[in-house]
């Protein structure tokens, strides 16, 4: 890299870090603690990728995509999903219109999947074919209807979530599905401190609304800077080394091999290089290192792996099994690449 190119990473480095900064602070006005919650939204709006949050329900996740539309001033939809719910109410249909000269026709009228930020909310809820519907959206960033094609906004996010006690009457997702979103992640209770805070911002008569603080052209702008972020071999080396070791029967981990029936896909490789550029983008940096890559590992895989029943007998989740993942590769340091 020149001279001038180093430079001018450095600077767009440093616009990443400031821009994406003052988001978190402008949803920090809004949004109590879920701190986590909220970095891992914006690594997915900065890395072009879904996120799937699962936690109970009152926890702020629909005011979470809110807020940030309106901290982006972009357009934002939300979708209750249902049992009877049916994929037209997701992307659209076309209806029998009649103009001021009494001609009719057929007319698209676009559904809410049409917003640059959705909120799928209990997307379990929703029957396997009304699920089906967000899958284009999803992938292609468009939707057919009627044997056409409709593009989507850019920049265009779904969140969708999910209720993980209250089974009856759901439709947990497919794994073709759960692949295509880009992190799942766990929205935990607030602590004491942080319900404190919350009860006092929304029983009173002073509310907390974001302004704008960025634009949809700064994401798209974000995006595009994240493919020219450097990853030295060791740190590719040492995220593929992970991400193998999820493979039952292959260059497993022990962990894997007692309790994973299959392993993450290649979207899990490429999900933790994306996201751990983004990692070394907040901190101001033009390169990957391991701590970003190992930051990434849970949220990018822990809905990719396939438990089998001695884990749920033994009381063993995904994040424990990446956990022994990653200190099985830190004990070994072999190297996958060509293998």
């Amino acid at each position: 890299m020149s001279e001038n190119a180093s430079i001018n990473a450095e600077q767009e480095a440093q616009w990443f870090r400031d821009t994406w900064a003052k988001l978190r602070d402008e949803i920090g006005k809004v949004i109590v603690g879920q701190d986590e919650v909220v970095e891992g939204v914006l690594v997915c709006l900065a890395a072009n990728g879904h996120v799937l949050l699962e936690g109970m329900p009152g926890l702020g996740k629909t005011l979470l995509i809110r807020t940030l539309s309106q901290a982006l001033d972009l357009s934002f939809s939300r979708l209750q999903f249902t049992p009877d719910m049916m994929p037209a109410d997701v992307t659209g249909t076309n209806v029998l219109s009649e103009d001021a000269s009494g001609k009719r026709e057929f007319a698209f009228r676009k559904g809410p999947v049409f917003a640059h930020l959705v909120l799928a909310d209990e997307i379990n809820r929703a029957t396997p074919k009304t699920q089906s519907a967000l899958l284009e959206a999803m992938q292609e960033r468009q939707v057919t209807v009627g044997g056409a094609h409709y593009s989507l906004p850019e920049p265009f996010l779904i969140m969708a979530t999910q209720n993980p006690i209250e089974q009856e009457g759901t439709y947990p997702l497919p794994e073709a599905q759960m692949d295509r979103f880009f992190y799942k992640i766990n929205v935990p209770y607030p602590t004491k401190k942080d319900l404190a805070e919350v009860v006092k911002r929304t029983t009173g008569t002073v509310t907390s609304e974001a302004g704008k603080v960025a634009s949809g052209a700064d994401v798209l702008r974000a995006r595009k800077l994240i493919g020219h972020v450097k990853v030295a071999e060791d740190v590719l080396n040492y995220a593929l080394q992970i991400v193998v070791a999820t493979h039952p029967g292959g260059e497993a981990a022990p962990i894997s091999e007692q309790y994973c029936r299959y392993g993450a896909s290649p979207r899990g490789a490429q999900t933790i290089i994306n996201a751990s550029k983004v990692y070394a983008l907040m901190n101001g940096r033009f390169n990957v290192s391991r701590d970003d890559v190992k930051k990434a590992a849970k949220p990018a895989l822990r809905h990719r792996l396939l438990l089998n029943f001695e884990a749920e007998a033994d009381g063993i989740g995904a994040d424990q099994v990446v956990d022994g993942i990653v200190q099985f590769v830190e004990s070994q340091g072999r190297d996958p690449v060509g293998a």
